[in-house]
């Protein structure tokens, strides 16, 4: 039988975190409560942006960007979850788990991305102030996004396509929530090797390159900073950076911890727990992060909410 036809015909069972049904109106109730406060927090942020001029500048703009994609990553994986549960139903079809696994690359690549731009939009603004908005202009700004998401697309691309030269036979479940790319790679019957290859040489470049670019532009910014002579200048510059570093520590943090997870224990529990942190906690913590963080984000989100003018 040639692969086409029988990946044509192919289902997939997403075991989820347990097999306990006395578990499952928990975990249901977890999951939809963090989805509802990730699309809400994100959302708010959009529509606080949006609306107050004074944050139509482009480190909102790549902030907006990063709220859009966070909910995209949640909508992505916890919606099926819980219709499953609901419906008591774990079976997804092969272009249903192939898309899943396609957009989870799409989204978190995406993420990955805008974080590396919005570091080099924090090192313009603190290392080249006075031309921060003739190099930070409007055309520049769309351009790292759709360039972003062009990579980021590309990425997602090449590993669905190599996953579509495989065959898969039976046994075909997924002991995850989401189908994740390396899981699904682990169920085909012919040779993975190529496949398990690209996740951890391109995985390595893809995320590599970013970080890479992450740090050197904070040590550029340190550098910059420094030469600051009152206590004041330096405080208001670092402060422009503390919700931009909390968030990359939080999304490599807990990628890191998948990684290491994956890498040091066949436990199928402890990677779950360990991709439900990287895939669900940073989308929803995000919003939290620069609200709390940002005296301008707090301003509007307190207009956009209680309508209480902010001078």
């Amino acid at each position: 039988m040639k692969p086409a036809n029988q990946t044509a015909i192919l289902e997939f069972r997403l075991l989820g975190l347990t097999n306990d049904p006395e578990l499952q109106p928990l975990i249901f109730s977890l999951f939809l409560s963090t989805y509802l406060v990730t699309v809400l927090g994100n959302l708010l942020i959009i529509l606080a942006i949006s609306s107050d001029s004074h944050l139509h500048t482009p480190m909102y703009f790549f902030l907006s960007s990063l709220s859009f994609t966070d909910i995209c990553t949640s909508t992505t994986t916890i919606p099926k979850m819980l219709v499953s549960i609901q419906a008591q139903d774990r079976s997804i079809t092969y272009t249903g788990c192939l898309s899943q696994a396609s957009f989870a690359l799409v989204f978190n690549g995406l993420e990955n991305c805008l974080l590396a731009v919005m570091a080099y939009d924090r090192y313009v603004a603190i290392c080249h102030p006075l031309r921060y908005m003739v190099i930070m202009n409007p055309h520049l700004c769309a351009l790292l996004i759709l360039l972003s998401l062009f990579i980021s697309t590309l990425h997602a691309l090449l590993h669905s396509l190599m996953v579509l030269q495989l065959s898969f036979c039976t046994d075909l479940e997924i002991p995850h929530f989401f189908c994740e790319l390396a899981q699904v790679i682990k169920l085909a019957c012919s040779d993975t090797f190529i496949n398990n290859l690209l996740v951890y040489l391109v995985g390595i470049i893809f995320f590599g390159v970013p970080l890479f670019g992450i740090i050197l532009s904070y040590i550029q910014i340190v550098s910059s900073v420094l030469r600051i002579t009152t206590v004041g200048g330096r405080y208001k510059a670092f402060s422009t950076c503390g919700s931009h570093l909390s968030v990359v520590s939080l999304f490599y943090g807990t990628g890191f911890g998948v990684y290491m997870s994956s890498a040091v224990t066949d436990s199928s529990i402890k990677s779950v727990l360990a991709s439900v942190m990287y895939i669900v906690i940073p989308p929803m913590m995000n919003p939290f992060i620069y609200s709390l963080k940002n005296k301008e984000m707090k301003a509007a989100l307190t207009d956009l909410i209680v309508g209480i003018p902010f001078v």
